[in-house]
């Protein structure tokens, strides 16, 4: 008559490491035959003497053969969580008694259960498990969306989709039963164009239909349009346009009381006129308050009033003469490249969203309203910015002021409904693509988006603005900005750098999660954060519509019969 083999001698723990435990199994058959699924990945439950158990994950496994020519296992796994007596699971931790009384495949309900510990008001869910799709896993929803978010993997992987996805469930929830529009409010930056086919009824606006007046811009953005950085006179000219838009400003708002980054209207027209004339004044030799303009001399008190006087036009001034009439301060050659820049950016039609004619007819409260979807005939939950359009050159400023008008809004609007005791309107800026803008390179040229997003990144939370950094290249992005969030979720990543930077910033220790980073499959993300029980390798649902991100199927296209083009029209489009 044979034995009855217990649990315990069919597998026990033989090591306990800091950060990981050997289990020896004899029969591996019967250890998993109980199991749903059963694989590297797979959990396993390592049970105390106090009906306690440690919650582990399998990393990797070693077949060995014994005395008797027989085969044994030795899984190696790692602990990522305590499930105590009350069944309540304590993520972290490697606290279970010695000597641990059995070890065995953790149960389909077990795992369910513990995913399921989240408050139900609080469930997000766009995810099952790889291990067993018929899990799912839901996510804490306030704690993914009250702190910022990454979402990075390699072209392909799946991120558009990924960020479609949880936007459109997030769109949708509601809370008790109402028609209309939830009061979710998210903004998307699609540099390629993407998002328009999966949020059909998003305020869309493109660059024909964007207005974002160059009088709302700070000092850096300004400047990074404007002045050449790299030129000799650069902080002259910076000095000399802060004193003129300043100055401009105080005119217009009829108020001394302006400052430079007030957003008030201003005119970059009055502001060039009033520059070309300090780049030709010349003044009376014997008074040098006295302009010598041609056919008259004109006396100025300040150099405010001289400003006012100049912003009318360009005026025309007498030749210089010795010991009668000199040059003025700035009438030595150093404004003649910043005058060539600036009339080059007020002449390209390709800025007209920034400064042509059209922004001067706007106002501060419509340009909010543009942005955040507030449309009497058509509110939206989702306003897509597609910047394709835009200029590479101006990418960055672009990115920045909106940013920064978001932010600020959000700092306004908490402030006024904290004194009328009114409800809030969170908002979630998507940085798509977010390394062409907000790079670890440190040239001026991004000087203006990395402070604009840096700043939401370290002080956005406190005031209702969170960010979803999306990117397949996280090593190159800013390290200020990548270190503020607090979920993570990583597709495949085929980059060693990037796999390096992702491990580096993951707020746990997960060998065999990390590990996968290179070998995921398209739609399978691992995902980890303050927002899910435990970290977790997740197969994400597919979104519905879906964006406009699919790869071209060439060789297909390429057996078709050939197809003319029509060139006149895609130029047209291209010189426009």
């Amino acid at each position: 008559m044979s034995s009855i083999i217990t649990k315990e001698e069919i597998a026990q723990v033989v090591c306990v490491l800091p950060n990981k435990i050997k289990i020896q199994v004899t029969d591996i058959e019967a250890f998993k035959e109980n199991a749903e699924s059963f694989s590297v990945g797979s959990y396993l439950r390592v049970s105390d003497s106090e009906d306690c158990a440690l919650i582990c994950i399998i990393e990797n496994f070693a077949i060995e053969k014994t005395e008797d020519k027989k085969s044994q296992y030795i899984l190696e796994a790692v602990p990522i969580g305590f499930l105590d007596s009350d069944k309540k699971f304590i993520r972290g931790g490697n606290n279970i008694a010695i000597p641990p009384t059995s070890v065995e495949p953790a149960m389909k309900d077990e795992i369910q259960n513990i995913y399921f510990a989240i408050e139900d008001k609080r469930k997000f869910c766009f995810s099952s498990l790889v291990q067993d799709t018929s899990i799912r896993v839901p996510i804490n929803g306030d704690k993914f969306f009250n702190k910022h978010i990454a979402v990075v993997g390699s072209t392909g992987s799946g991120k558009s989709h990924t960020v479609a996805k949880i936007i459109q469930e997030v769109t949708v929830a509601k809370e008790g039963k109402y028609d209309g529009l939830n009061n979710s409010h998210i903004i998307i930056f699609d540099i390629h164009s993407e998002y328009k086919q999966a949020f059909p009824s998003a305020n869309y606006i493109d660059v024909d239909t964007l207005n974002l007046p160059y009088w709302l811009m700070n000092g850096e953005e300004l400047e990074e349009l404007l002045v050449e950085t790299g030129e000799n006179q650069a902080y002259n000219q910076a000095s000399i346009l802060r004193r003129l838009i300043t100055r401009n400003k105080q005119i217009k708002s009829g108020s001394d009381k302006v400052m430079f980054d007030t957003p008030v209207q201003f005119s970059i027209e009055e502001v060039a006129n009033c520059i070309v004339n300090l780049s030709k004044e010349t003044r009376n030799a014997k008074n040098p308050k006295s302009i010598s303009i041609k056919n008259n001399e004109k006396e100025f008190v300040s150099d405010e009033e001289k400003f006012d006087f100049y912003f009318e036009k360009e005026f025309e001034f007498e030749e210089t003469k010795p010991q009668s009439i000199n040059k003025g301060t700035y009438n030595d050659g150093t404004l003649e490249k910043f005058i060539s820049r600036l009339r080059s950016k007020l002449s390209d039609k390709r800025l007209d969203f920034l400064l042509g004619e059209k922004v001067n007819k706007v106002t501060f409260e419509d340009t909010l309203i543009h942005l955040l979807g507030y449309k009497e005939e058509n509110n939206a939950n989702v306003t897509i910015i597609d910047l394709s359009g835009v200029p590479f050159e101006v990418l960055s400023i672009t990115v920045s002021l909106i940013s920064r008008l978001m932010f600020e809004y959000g700092y306004y609007y908490k402030k006024n409904m904290e004194s009328s005791n009114k409800s809030l309107t969170p908002l979630l800026l998507v940085y798509e693509e977010a390394h062409k803008y907000v790079p670890k390179n440190q040239a001026a040229k991004f000087n203006s988006s990395r402070l604009s997003i840096e700043r939401i990144a370290k002080e956005g939370r406190k005031y209702g603005v969170t960010a979803m950094i999306v990117s397949q290249r996280p090593s190159e992005i800013s390290e200020s900005i990548f270190s503020q969030c607090n979920n993570f979720v990583s597709m495949r990543l085929t980059n060693p750098d990037d796999q390096n930077y992702v491990r580096r910033l993951l707020p746990d220790n997960l060998g065999p999660l990390t590990d996968a980073l290179p070998t995921l499959r398209e739609g399978e993300a691992i995902i980890i954060g303050d927002a899910i029980i435990m970290p977790s390798l997740v197969l994400l649902d597919r979104c519905n519509p879906e964006p406009s991100s699919n790869d071209i199927e060439y060789l297909q296209e390429w057996k078709k019969e050939w197809i003319g083009v029509t060139f006149e029209e895609i130029s047209s489009k291209w010189k426009r």
